[in-house]
C-alpha cells in the first residue's frame, strides 16, 4: 500500500443473456482442454457480447478458478484450465459482475472484499481522491468522513493515503456496513477507522476536515445495464425522479460539518453539476467542478467562501 495518483480506467459491462447451451445443467467435459491462452481466448469471444471488457474479465475469472492472482496468471502461464471455470463463466454470461463472481475489486491502492450488498466501486470514482489530494497539497486531513461508506472503498483509500488521518464510515446498510469493518480490519486500518450505522450525517455532531460522499444519484426508473440493475444494491443507485434527493438531504448539513479550510467532495452525475451546485449555493457555500480523465464531471470540491 501507499500513495498513489493513479490512472481511470472504464467501467460498466452489458449485453444479452446466456444461451440455451450455456444454460444446460446435466454435467459436461472441461471444455477447456486446449492451453491456457486458448483458454482465455475462447472466454473472451464468448464474452464479447455482454462485456465491454471480455479479455479482462476472462483473466480475472481464470485466476480466481486457479486461486492466484491476475498477475501471477499472466507471469506465469500454461497451467491446466479447471473445470470450475466454465461455471465461473456461466455466471459473468448471466451479466453477474465480476467482482461479486470473484469477490475482489480494486481501488486506488487497495484490494477491497465486495458482495452484493455493497455498490462496486468504479475507477471514476478515484476522481474524489485526487480531488482532495489537490486540496490538501502540503497538509493532510486529521479526520476524515465517508457519507455512504458501502465497501469503506473511499474512507480506507484516504486513509492509505494520509497515515495520520482517523476516518469514520456511515452507512444505513448494517451488511455494507459488515463488509466495511472487514476491510478495514483485513487491510490494517482497524485502529484508525470506526464505521456507525445512520443516515448520512444526522446524529454526527463534530467537525471534520475531509467529507467524501458517493451518494445515490440515479433518476428512479432509468435504464440501467442488467449487471448493475439486477446485481448491485438499488438503494445505492437510485434518488428520486430527478437523482437529487440525497443530495438534497446531505448538503444543507455541510455547514455544520466542516472545520475551518476543510473539504467536503461529492460525486455527481454526468449532467448534474449545475443542479448539485445550486444546492451546494443554497447552503451558503462554494463549490468547483472536476471532470474525471474521460473530461466527464464527476465531483464537487466543496468549500466555505
Amino acid at each position: 500500500m501507499g500513495k498513489k495518483t493513479p490512472p481511470l480506467q472504464g467501467r460498466g459491462w452489458g449485453g444479452a443473456g446466456p444461451s440455451d447451451s450455456e444454460r444446460q445443467t446435466s454435467p459436461s467435459p472441461n471444455p477447456f482442454p486446449e492451453g491456457e491462452e486458448l483458454s482465455l481466448a475462447a472466454a473472451a469471444r464468448r464474452l464479447a457480447p455482454i462485456s465491454p471488457t471480455p479479455r479482462l474479465d476472462a483473466e480475472l475469472l481464470l485466476a480466481h478458478a486457479l486461486g492466484i492472482s491476475r498477475e501471477a496468471l499472466l507471469l506465469g502461464p500454461g497451467r491446466p484450465v479447471p473445470p470450475a471455470f466454465e461455471a465461473l463463466l456461466r455466471r459473468r454470461l448471466a451479466h453477474e459482475p465480476v467482482a461479486y463472481i470473484t469477490g475482489t475489486r480494486s481501488f486506488w491502492t487497495l484490494d477491497l472484499h465486495v458482495t452484493p450488498d455493497v455498490l462496486i466501486p468504479r475507477p471514476d470514482t478515484e476522481t474524489l481522491l485526487e480531488t482532495a489530494i489537490a486540496h490538501f497539497t502540503g497538509r493532510a486531513p486529521r479526520i476524515m468522513l465517508d457519507l455512504g461508506t458501502g465497501s469503506g472503498a473511499l474512507l480506507l483509500a484516504g486513509l492509505d493515503q494520509w497515515r495520520s488521518a482517523w476516518g469514520l464510515g456511515l452507512d444505513q446498510s448494517a451488511a455494507a456496513l459488515k463488509v466495511a469493518r472487514g476491510n478495514a480490519e483485513r487491510l490494517g486500518f482497524g485502529d484508525r477507522a470506526a464505521f456507525v450505522r445512520g443516515s448520512w450525517a444526522d446524529a454526527l455532531d463534530a467537525r471534520v476536515d475531509l467529507v467524501l460522499c458517493n451518494p445515490p444519484y440515479v433518476e428512479s426508473g432509468a435504464a440501467l445495464p442488467p449487471d448493475v440493475a439486477d446485481h448491485e444494491p438499488s438503494a445505492a443507485l437510485y434518488a428520486g425522479p430527478e437523482g437529487l434527493d440525497d443530495y438534497r438531504s446531505l448538503i444543507p448539513q455541510l455547514p455544520r460539518l466542516l472545520a475551518p479550510q476543510g473539504l467536503a467532495v461529492l460525486e455527481i452525475g454526468a449532467t448534474q453539476a449545475a443542479a448539485v451546485r445550486r444546492l451546494v449555493e443554497a447552503a451558503g457555500l462554494k463549490a468547483v467542478t472536476a471532470k474525471d480523465l474521460a473530461g466527464l464531471d464527476r465531483c464537487l470540491a466543496v468549500t466555505a467562501p
